[in-house]
């Protein structure tokens, strides 16, 4: 597949329509609607219990997902949200009173409460302060003591678009046997990711931004040594190995990341997702990354030339993850006039957030900073 290709999967474009915004909800191809039509038609009219095929899409969507994590099928289970994910996760670990965890102050706080909520365990939260959108892994050992038992960041932050290097933090949290967390969603799909290089021992991602699925199909990554630390705290009847003996209550839970798979999971959107991620694979990963890192590169180098400073300005490009933001008094107004150019970005916190994905173009870009000129 090129460029030119994909661009012809996506009916807004025939709209022209540009679309700057996979950092909040990613536009759905034709493939995936197509997959979520036939999906509809099969449980309404030709195999209204489609279970088994359900199975044979959730396994072959697992088998994507570990290609894009570098990691087996068999460690990767489906949620609903990034924020359960997360939370049954943590509720899982035992926790005694005087651990710490350490986060950053520009998490989403999909990535925040769940761990202050353990305060009510005595767990304390450490807070490391970023500089300009950015966060230092020097930033982080200041802050390590010998009670820091988990340490969780996104692999790119979503108000400025810092991606930090997995593997370093990685390589911290294991010299130092600290659990490490990674929210993966503004990341998964357009940043290479390799879970087990980089001592990861749970990421979480959803499929509605980057990855361009539907809300409410979350999915993790979680090492098997996280998990034989896990005391699981929710379980449902398919969390177990013998889950259609129904009469036979045995607790005897799967050995594998299913086990946090207590019920039946949103099934349209992993139909869609695995058609979302075909596309993906067809692709390519490393083009998709390649594309990402170019575009984005351009539009900074763009911003700059019309007297606009996006946020990591003159960071290196291994930082860089698609997310292109500006801090600007009119910057409500950029969004407003942009909008009325059928052009979609987003407000966070006050900064336009501007994120193009593999298959914009640099016309497009051109476009938009053509626009933005004549409000500066």
């Amino acid at each position: 597949m090129e460029v030119y290709d994909v661009r012809k999967l996506f009916p807004h474009i025939e709209d022209d329509i540009i679309y700057f915004n996979h950092a909040s909800v990613g536009p759905l191809s034709k493939k995936v609607i197509e997959t979520i039509d036939n999906y509809i038609l099969q449980r309404s009219r030709r195999k209204i219990n489609n279970y088994d095929d359900f199975l044979e899409i959730s396994e072959r969507a697992k088998d994507r997902l570990s290609k894009m994590l570098n990691c087996t099928p068999d460690r990767i289970a489906w949620t609903d949200n990034v924020s359960n994910g997360i939370s049954n996760m943590v509720q899982g670990i035992e926790w005694n009173e005087g651990d710490r965890i350490i986060i950053s102050d520009n998490e989403f706080p999909a990535n925040v409460y769940p761990f202050l909520n353990l305060k009510m365990y005595g767990v304390e939260v450490d807070i490391v302060k970023s500089n300009n959108g950015i966060i230092t892994i020097e930033d982080f050992k200041k802050l390590i003591t010998n009670k820091t038992k988990l340490i969780s960041v996104s692999l790119v932050q979503f108000l400025s678009g810092y991606k930090i290097n997995l593997k370093e933090f990685g390589n911290l949290c294991r010299e130092h046997n600290i659990i490490f967390c990674v929210d993966a969603i503004q990341g998964a799909g357009i940043v290479k990711i390799n879970v087990i290089d980089s001592n990861v021992d749970f990421l979480i991602s959803g499929s509605h931004k980057w990855l361009m699925s539907l809300q409410g199909a979350s999915f993790f990554y979680i090492s098997e040594k996280l998990q034989n630390r896990i005391k699981q705290k929710n379980v449902g009847w398919l969390s177990v190995k013998n889950a259609w003996d129904f009469l036979n209550y045995d607790l005897t839970l799967l050995d594998t990341a299913e086990r946090y798979q207590s019920g039946t999971p949103n099934a349209m959107g992993i139909f869609a997702l695995e058609s979302s991620l075909e596309m993906f694979q067809d692709f390519g990963y490393e083009r998709v990354a390649s594309n990402v890192i170019s575009n984005t590169e351009y539009f900074f180098n763009k911003l700059i030339d019309i007297g606009l400073n996006p946020f990591l300005n003159g960071v290196d490009s291994t930082n860089l993850a698609g997310t292109v933001s500006i801090k600007h008094d009119k910057s409500k107004r950029f969004l407003v006039k942009l909008e009325s150019k059928k052009i979609f970005t987003a407000m966070r916190e006050g900064i336009l957030r501007i994120s193009p994905h593999f298959y914009n173009t640099e016309d497009e870009i051109d476009f938009v900073i053509e626009e933005l000129k004549r409000l500066v």
